[in-house]
């Protein structure tokens, strides 16, 4: 029988920033948490758990996922994130609508992604797990995972260019600043 208490003191916190970073909305990532751990129960009563945070956090990021998927197929538009929780604060007020933009926008072509491309670029991008370990938990090659963050990469890039929501620098195109998550390419 798995130690609750201990799982979610060790893993608890990683596992709803997981959600919070994908959804931006306390309530849909409390959720999220919640939705989490109840499936990781039910894995566990399936089969032994080696790694307990990389299962809640795959299982949060998919959750996640989900929702926004819900979410901007029903156009349900909350807001983009509770910014009073959050500390620090931005350099220019402009900046701050602008990455609250460019946010939106990556959410809802994340909604977009096939579901596996979504969960290995959250994994990769936001969560900074390696190849080899989205490999290991989704149960493919880390060469089969080097195609689907390339796959989500170019088809997010594809979205986010076309989208008349992502916030243009004067004379610039969404490709030559520097973009959430690695999305932009070098110059060649």
């Amino acid at each position: 029988m798995p130690d609750w208490p201990e799982i979610i003191e060790r893993d608890g916190a990683a596992v709803w920033r997981t959600a919070y970073r994908l959804l931006g909305n306390r309530a849909d990532a409390d959720e999220c948490f919640q939705e989490a751990f109840l499936a990781a129960l039910e894995v566990s009563r399936r089969e032994p758990v080696r790694d307990w945070g990389a299962l809640l956090r795959r299982l949060a990021a998919s959750r996640a996922v989900d929702r926004l998927r819900q979410r901007y197929r029903h156009g349900v538009n909350r807001p983009v994130a509770d910014w009073d929780a959050l500390p620090g604060s931005s350099p220019l007020p402009s900046q701050g609508a602008e990455d609250a933009e460019l946010t939106e926008s990556l959410r809802s072509a994340l909604a977009c992604l096939p579901p596996n491309q979504a969960e290995a670029f959250c994994l990769h991008h936001l969560e900074d797990w390696s190849y080899r370990e989205i490999a290991g938990h989704l149960a493919i090659s880390v060469d089969a995972v080097g195609v689907l963050l390339h796959r989500a990469r170019k088809r997010l890039r594809e979205l986010l260019e076309s989208s008349s929501e992502v916030p243009r620098v004067a004379g610039r195109g969404p490709a030559s600043r520097p973009g959430p998550a690695g999305l932009t390419e070098e110059p060649r």
